[in-house]
């Protein structure tokens, strides 16, 4: 086929034009507040050529700071918040920044160099397993427990059992919320300790609303501001068990007034979390999601024949059911005959059978070889899977609070399209890189 139109992520956001755009920070010249300075800090991360969907941040420039980023692992399960943090806190310290990425539970499963590779791992997911479940345990000698988070055996613990479903977790998450309090207060003071040794921070940032619960000891032990990520923290609590939801709710909007600034990804999210946790319009301010630029590009041909993909966690919750029946669908029209479909992103042990199920129903169609699968692949074939795509949708209805896979895809410049539901009206209006349906 001839060449074609595809949007160029040349047309999408980025942070505003600052002479050198390294976003290198310098306080002399702005005398912002602690979380102010936070906020356009993180948006500095967005703010390079090798960025897309940055936020329109401050041109101030402030000086360098010494920041903390802690993310919790998810052993070999792909995550997104993993990959945003991550490429953050790379950006970061490409524009300067002292930044110590801290990761908890588990390692860090990645498609780009892990930037907490230094760093011991923290609330040992092991050990907090076992905190939460023997009384016992939570009272041995601190030097019993160090074994339990050595990074080799945990990478083997989370290749084996990841429980990152809220139904599974109702009760470990809500001890988690409740801090000094609950069962892994001793992992909590671990953490503080060691930071006020080895890299006394200026701003704490969390990875999500989900670790609030360090938020007290954290500023009364480091005296600094804490800055907390929020993304789709909605649906993993109304996923909990009813003994457990309303409860969490409670629980986490409390211990959310302590947090100093939360930053959401988008309008939407911003707005939900701000009336779902009863926040203070001044606490929560909008910085988009960003990434990492370095090798893509758009094809000038299209690919013969079309290719209709789909990237995420191979879930229901990302609606793959739906773009599995929405394809059978269009496979009935005669022009869509030759159309194939690729199904790419993260597949840990709990998503296999709901994989499977598809693929049965595929199968059912006859037009199972139609369709290829790319399961957790690395960063450089993630690239090539996005490339080689004509048209792209993961149709998830369960309240995306952004959605990476959007921006990614449009890197490659392939178009999008995607329910009018959450945040996807907000990102396509912004870029004009697809159409919404109903």
């Amino acid at each position: 086929m001839g060449s074609y139109c595809r949007p160029s992520w040349q047309n999408l956001p980025t942070c505003g034009e600052t002479g050198t755009r390294t976003g290198i920070l310098n306080t002399t010249q702005h005398n912002a507040p602690a979380c102010d300075v936070t906020r356009i800090v993180l948006s500095s991360a967005r703010d390079s050529t090798d960025s897309v969907a940055a936020s329109p941040a401050s041109r101030i420039v402030l000086r360098c700071m010494k920041l903390v980023q802690i993310t919790p692992g998810a052993g070999g399960m792909y995550c997104g918040g993993c990959f945003r943090d991550n490429a953050m806190v790379s950006a970061l310290r490409k524009a300067g920044h002292d930044v110590l990425m801290v990761p908890l539970y588990l390692p860090l499963t990645l498609d780009e160099p892990d930037q907490s590779a230094d760093t011991p791992i923290f609330f040992s997911g092991i050990n907090v397993y076992l905190e939460q479940k023997s009384a016992l345990f939570r009272h041995l000698p601190g030097w019993l427990l160090k074994p339990f988070a050595s990074r080799w055996l945990l990478k083997w613990a989370g290749s084996r059992a990841a429980k990152t479903r809220a139904s599974d977790v109702g009760e470990l998450m809500l001890s988690m919320l409740r801090g000094e309090d609950g069962h892994q207060a001793r992992e909590l003071d671990q953490l503080t300790d060691w930071l006020k040794q080895h890299h006394q921070p200026e701003v704490v940032c969390l990875s999500n609303a989900l670790l609030v619960g360090m938020t007290r000891r954290l500023k009364a032990e480091l005296k600094v501001p804490v800055v907390c990520l929020i993304s789709g923290e909605d649906a993993f609590l109304d996923g909990l068990p009813a003994d457990f939801r309303d409860t969490a709710w409670r629980t986490l909007a409390e211990r959310c007034r302590e947090v100093d600034l939360f930053i959401a990804p988008s309008r939407y999210f911003a707005d939900l979390m701000t009336r779902r946790l009863s926040l203070r319009p001044e606490q929560v301010c909008v910085v988009p999601n960003g990434i990492n630029l370095a090798g893509y590009s758009v094809p000038q041909l299209a690919p013969n024949p079309l290719v209709l993909g789909f990237f995420g966690r191979m879930c229901r919750e990302k609606g793959l059911d739906t773009l599995v029946d929405a394809y059978l669908l269009v496979k009935q029209r005669e022009i869509a005959k030759e159309l194939r479909l690729h199904i790419g992103g993260g597949c840990g042990p709990t998503d296999e059978p709901f994989v499977e199920e598809q693929k049965r129903k595929l199968a059912k169609a006859g037009v199972l070889d139609d369709v290829s699968f790319f399961p957790n692949v690395d960063h450089s074939q993630k690239i090539a899977f996005y490339q080689g795509l004509f048209l792209f949708s993961t149709p998830a209805l369960f309240g995306e609070a952004f959605g990476l896979y959007l921006i990614e895809a449009m890197a490659a410049g392939v178009p999008v399209i995607q329910p009018r539901h959450a945040a996807f009206p907000e990102i396509i209006e912004a870029t004009g890189a697809g159409v919404l349906c109903e």
